[in-house]
């Protein structure tokens, strides 16, 4: 009888434990590319803005309303003159490593940003000379010029914080083993394959964080993605196909979110960096007549059924600084040869047209080159691996390239890393003195209309030289199962797991 009362014993225990393994709960999110590096500093994509939203706490979020909130931070204050900013930060706040977030770490993790030569956040805290620690919770912001975009910036990576000690130990394989101060800590990743996270024991709002683990699963194939989703094998997708919007409204285990976004698809020409020299490089009548080949409402019907927004700025025309002296032009193929002529260019113009692997992307690429063909030109398409394809373009090894921008809340993040002179992200290698001082001089003035009249000199510059063809404005389409509760999509596209259930 002894035995039998120790063995119910133990099955009582081992039931305790399998009942409180079964009690763990993961979210399976479904990732349209493997994102390129973790680590704030020199990332780039979408998808890792993505990630970073689990686990890599900023000074600022936005709201729905795209209002500035507080995260790290508490509060912030200009000086009169525009050239200080004083942050006010949260107290009692730990980095996964178990140090604590303060002033020195704040300041360390902005210095970062700043010197680290590979850094890709030069340009977007470019106004910053150095940072104060005034007490152990507050910095003080020293800047050049008045810099109207700083806080919005801090919205985004430039205001996520890393631990100081992991920094400085892992060096610049830091992205390998981040260490942030986020509602989630790394786990593992296996590239191409999986990015795991386990909730943060002493996160500052650890009472919002109910789910355990995050898994993030790149998919490259949205229809496999969806697939997935409709099995259980993942809770959530991003980028859903706009021609897939009616199956999964359709399924009632299944809800839709959705939001204009705040950045663009576009098309990069390489102008500084085209070693073949071709015409698309060496003239702005060539790129003027590959834009006008291109129809853009037509596009949105054919690949997305009229979900999308067709644009020609890097804001949507729903946005504040958009400019509406410059319209949306028809398509024109009369004029697109006549441009060609003018430029004593011989049809047919071959162009080595890359595009990063995705089924939506991949389908407006073939749309651009059965348009373009009738202006006169050869889009030789060249499907690539979405990281692949960075590289290739910093190296200017392309000469069109389709590539999507996620789009920040202040027109600064969606112009100045892709059109100012030398700016990390310019890989069009386009540089125009006065479109220069129009970023710049956008940069020191905070009232709406003046800046938007700076702006109006930008796109004017923009718009008639091309180094990029804006050309529509996506619907961020996110699904996820209705087991997942508390779920709210946001312009900038992030997917924000603070606040989320799973039942």
């Amino acid at each position: 009888m002894k035995i039998l009362r120790l063995a119910a014993a133990s099955a009582a225990v081992l039931l305790s434990l399998v009942a409180g393994v079964q009690a763990q709960t993961t979210l399976r999110i479904g990732l349209a590319e493997d994102p390129d590096i973790l680590d704030p500093t020199l990332a780039r994509t979408y998808v890792g803005r993505i990630v970073f939203a689990s686990f890599c706490d900023k000074l600022f979020d936005i709201d729905e309303k795209l209002s500035i909130v507080p995260q790290l931070a508490l509060s912030h204050e200009t000086s009169a003159d525009g050239k200080e900013v004083t942050i006010k930060l949260r107290p009692g706040v730990k980095f996964h490593d178990g140090e604590p977030f303060d002033a020195e770490a704040a300041k360390f993790s902005l210095d970062r940003h700043v010197t680290l030569p590979t850094s890709f956040r030069k340009p977007e805290l470019a106004q910053l000379d150095h940072v104060d620690v005034v007490d152990p919770l507050t910095v003080k912001l020293v800047l050049k010029a008045p810099f109207s975009p700083l806080i919005a910036q801090l919205t985004d990576r430039a205001g996520m914080m890393v631990s100081p000690k992991a920094a400085k130990e892992a060096g610049d394989k830091f992205g390998l083993k981040p260490v942030c101060a986020g509602p989630y800590k790394f786990v593992e990743r296996v590239q191409q394959d999986r990015i795991v996270f386990e909730k943060f024991a002493d996160y500052w709002d650890k009472d919002k964080v109910a789910i355990d683990r995050i898994v993030y699963l790149p998919l490259v194939d949205a229809t496999v993605r969806l697939a997935n989703l409709k099995s259980g094998g993942l809770d959530l997708i991003e980028r859903v196909l706009a021609t897939d919007i009616k199956e999964v409204k359709a399924d009632p285990k299944l809800r839709l979110s959705t939001a204009i976004e705040l950045g663009y698809q576009g098309m990069t020409l390489n102008i500084g960096k085209d070693k073949a020299k071709g015409p698309l490089s060496q003239s702005a009548k060539v790129r003027q007549a590959l834009d006008l080949a291109i129809d853009r409402e037509a596009i949105n019907q054919v690949v997305f059924n009229g979900e999308f927004k067709p644009g020609n700025q890097w804001i949507n025309p729903d946005h504040p600084y958009y400019q509406k002296a410059f319209p949306v032009a028809a398509r024109d193929i009369a004029k697109a040869k006549a441009l060609l002529k003018e430029a004593g260019v011989t049809a047919p113009v071959s162009v080595d047209f890359m595009v990063p692997k995705g089924a939506e992307t991949e389908a407006v690429a073939q749309v651009i080159q059965s348009m373009a063909s009738e202006a006169g030109f050869e889009m030789k398409i060249r499907v690539t691996e979405f990281a692949t394809s960075l590289k290739q373009a910093e190296a200017g090894e392309y000469q069109a390239y389709m590539l999507a921008w996620s789009g920040r809340i202040d027109p600064d993040g969606n112009s100045y890393v892709f059109l100012k002179t030398g700016a990390p992200q310019n890989y069009s290698a386009w540089s125009n003195p006065d479109a220069d001082k129009a970023l710049d001089d956008a940069r020191l003035v905070t009232e709406q209309a003046q800046r938007k009249a700076i702006y109006e000199k930008l796109a004017k510059i923009a718009l008639d030289e091309k180094p990029l063809l804006y050309i529509y404005h996506r619907r961020i389409l996110i699904a996820h199962t209705t087991k997942l509760e508390g779920y709210k999509q946001m312009p900038d596209g992030l997917v924000r797991v603070i606040g989320l259930k799973l039942k």
